[in-house]
Parts: C-alpha cells; structure tokens; sequence
C-alpha cells in the first residue's frame, strides 16, 4: 500500500514536472507550418519552446520554415559575453582599426606619386570590408587555414588587379570596376559572416539584418562625431589654433574606416539595444519611404521632367530606386524576424509596386537612350543592374501578395532575397572582371 501510494506520488510530481514542456511540444507539433502560431508560442514562453522544438526537430520534416527555427534559436543560444572575452575584443578591435588606419594613410606614409584621390577612389571600400572581414574571422572563430586562405585571395587579388589598371585614362569601364569593387568586397564579407555556409539560407537573412544593424549604428556614430568635430576644431580657433586641416587629414580619415568596426562591436556587445531599434527603424522609414515615392513619381508627372534625354536625372533616378530597394530589403529582413506585421507588411507590398513602376520607367529610358546614343559601358551597367533589381522586386512582390492575400510565411520574402543575392554577386563580378575585357578602356 504504501509503495502503491508513493508510486503515485512520484507520478504526479513527474506529471507536474512535465505538464508544460509536455503541452508546448504537442502545440509546437500541430503549428508546425503555421508561422505566426509558432511566433506566438515562441513569445509566451521561450524556453518551453526551445526545450519542446529541439525535441520534434528529429520527428518533422526539415522544411524552410524549420530550418529558420533553428537558426534563430541556435542564434539566441550564444554564449554570454563575459568581461574576459569583451576585454579581448575590445583589443582586438582597437588592432584592426590601427591596421585599417596605417592601409588608408599609404599615400602619406609612402608618398606614393598618383593622386591621393585615385587612391582613396580604388582601395578605401576594399580597406573597410578588410577590416570587417578580418574582425568577423576572430569573432566567428574562423581559425581554418585554408579558409583563411580563401579570404586573403579574395581581397588581395581584387585589390592589386583595380591597381595594375591605368588611372590616367578617361575610361568607363576602369570606372565601373572601381564602383563596383567594394560591392565585391561587400559579397566576400558576407561569405566570412555566413561563415561560408552556401546551402543555409537563413544565415543569408541574418547577414542582411546585420548590414541594416551596421548601417544605423554607423550612422549615429557619424553624427556624434561630427557634432564632437565640430565642437573641437571650434575650440582651438577660439584660442587661435588652426587644426582643421590636420584633423580632416588624420582624424576624420583615419576615423572614418575603423567606424564599421567599432559599429560590429556594438552590434554585438550589445544586442538588445540594436535588436530593438533596427525593427523601429524599418518600420518608421517604409511607411515615409512610400510617401516620398509617391510623391516624386507624382512631382516627375508635373514637373516634365524626364530620364529620357537627362542623363544626370536618369543617374539620380537609378540611385533613388536603389535606395528604396534598399530599405524593402532591410524591413523585410527585420519583418521576418520580429513575426507577423500586417500593417507594415501591407506597406512593402505596395512599396515593391511603386518601386517596380519606377524601375520600369527607369528602364524605359535605359532602352530608348541604348536605342538613341547605342551601347556603352555605363548603359550596359545601368541596364544590368535595372534588369536584376527588376527580377528581384518582381519575387519579393509576389511573395508580399501572399502573404496579405494568401496567408503565406513572411520568411518566405526573407528567402527569397537570400536565395538572389548570389545573382548580384555574380553581375557584380562580371563588370569588374568582364567589362574591361569586353570594352577596354573605353
């Protein structure tokens, strides 16, 4: 009787001790492919849900949407930064930005002959990227010779081919290669950041969210210190100290490429803040975004104003559609990590339309100037870039009607662009590496 009782006793605490896993688990498993029932769950008790997904993961079928699961919460698992490890980064960050610092003082140090401009032009995004990819290697561990291999090639080789290139020329393709090669070196940090993982794609939309993260944070670091230059150059004339020039040559110049790197270490130092405000962020600028688009495809219908015989209005055009791509990506990328928005889902889905209209516009003027003036490098470069933009936004609207009309997973938009970006990557190496081939120094 009394082993009777006791065995009930400890099967009612077992049952206690397991009551909520136990009912979590069956939950996950029945929203399984419903993702904003599982963002849901994931909110009300993380660590229910974490104990309870990591034991149907080997039972489910490894779809996207688990794969994104598991991301994510392998992400929030990382270990906590103790002082020690903070202490060395910190190290580590100040050795990168003093290396980052000696690269763009090269034309001072060495009193190399060609312009410093020329200089600055071909190798300060190749600097920066450097500096980034170089910090994210120790930050993400990456201690593999031959990877690392992989990542000295990929910046040097680039770096001394745009150099060997004439630069007394008034060439449009050597041009091109040189806008286009921090792209590059945009692309080969994001293989560093991925930790060259190419069959995850999640890992892609976390690189993505990164970069908006990244952007921010530079941004506020940029305007504090301008507003700390400001204030010091206006001291030392108060007493009649010029500094100006010394401090644009050495401070600001060498200051301006360790900011991505100090920018990384904050971002990841302190996560909650920027996992806060990049959301915020996003979702204030799509809807004001949208406004202004609106607003200038109406204010181009008054006004007369044309891309067709303009060229400098057809460039600014193309930048504007870039940046607005820009921020559909980045909102859609914070979207699908912060679950579902319907309202500001809403909105990107009427900003790809108007996005698309302006690219169709743009495009229209790219073929009629191709058809007036014939082809050229900077025309076949536009065209280009239009034409993937175009393809890309196509995707993403029609994955944002889904998901408005058709109940779809907004991680879908967030894989979708995963999926595109090698597709740039691969223009991106074309017009560096293929348009001096194909034009010369035309």
């Amino acid at each position: 009787m009394l082993t009777k009782t006791n065995d009930t006793g400890i099967l009612i605490v077992f049952k206690l001790m397991n009551k909520l896993p136990v009912h979590m688990k069956e939950k996950i498993r029945e929203n399984i492919n419903n993702p904003e029932e599982l963002e849901r769950l994931y909110r009300d008790d993380r660590k229910s849900f974490e104990s309870g997904f990591e034991e149907i993961t080997s039972e489910t079928e490894d779809s996207e949407l688990v794969r994104f699961w598991k991301i994510r919460l392998n992400s929030d698992k990382k270990p906590v930064r103790t002082k020690r490890t903070q202490q060395t980064d910190i190290i580590f960050m100040v050795a990168v930005c003093v290396i980052s610092g000696f690269l763009i003082k090269i034309p001072d140090i060495f009193h190399i002959s060609s312009t410093d401009l020329i200089f600055y032009e071909r190798n300060a995004g190749t600097i920066v990227f450097f500096g980034l990819a170089v910090y994210t290697v120790w930050l993400n561990k990456i201690f593999n010779p031959r990877k690392l291999a992989v990542i000295v090639a990929a910046f040097l080789i680039p770096a001394i081919y745009i150099n060997l290139m004439p630069s007394g020329s008034e060439s449009d393709s050597v041009m091109l290669a040189c806008i286009h090669l921090p792209l590059y070196m945009w692309c080969v940090f994001g293989l560093v950041f991925i930790d060259f993982d190419f069959t995850d794609k999640t890992k892609r939309i976390e690189f993505i969210k990164f970069n908006g993260e990244l952007a921010i944070v530079v941004a506020i670091i940029f305007i504090t210190g301008g507003i700390l230059s400001a204030i010091t150059i206006g001291l030392f004339s108060a007493i009649g100290i010029n500094i100006e020039n010394f401090y644009a040559e050495n401070i600001i110049l060498t200051g301006s490429v360790c900011v991505p790197v100090v920018a990384t270490f904050i971002i990841m130092s302190y996560t909650t803040m920027t996992n806060k405000l990049a959301p915020v962020i996003a979702n204030i600028f799509s809807p004001l975004v949208l406004l202004t688009a609106v607003i200038y495809l109406i204010a181009i219908a008054i006004s007369g104003k044309d891309p067709y015989n303009d060229r400098d209005f057809l460039l600014i055009f193309n930048i504007m559609l870039l940046g607005v791509m820009a921020i559909i990506v980045f909102s859609v990328s914070e979207t699908s990590i912060t679950g579902k928005q319907k309202f500001n889902e809403m909105i990107l889905l009427i900003l790809s339309i108007v996005t698309i209209i302006i690219d169709l516009i743009a495009l229209s003027a790219i073929f009629y100037r191709l058809g007036t003036y014939g082809i050229s490098p900077n025309r076949l470069a536009i065209l280009g870039s239009n034409l993937l933009v175009l393809g890309n936004l196509v995707l993403i609207m029609i994955d944002l009607y889904k998901i408005n009309f058709k109940k779809c997973s907004i991680e879908k938009v967030g894989l979708t662009i995963s999926k595109y970006l090698p597709v740039y990557a691969i223009w991106i190496l074309f017009v560096i590496f293929g348009f001096p081939l194909i034009f010369g120094l035309k």
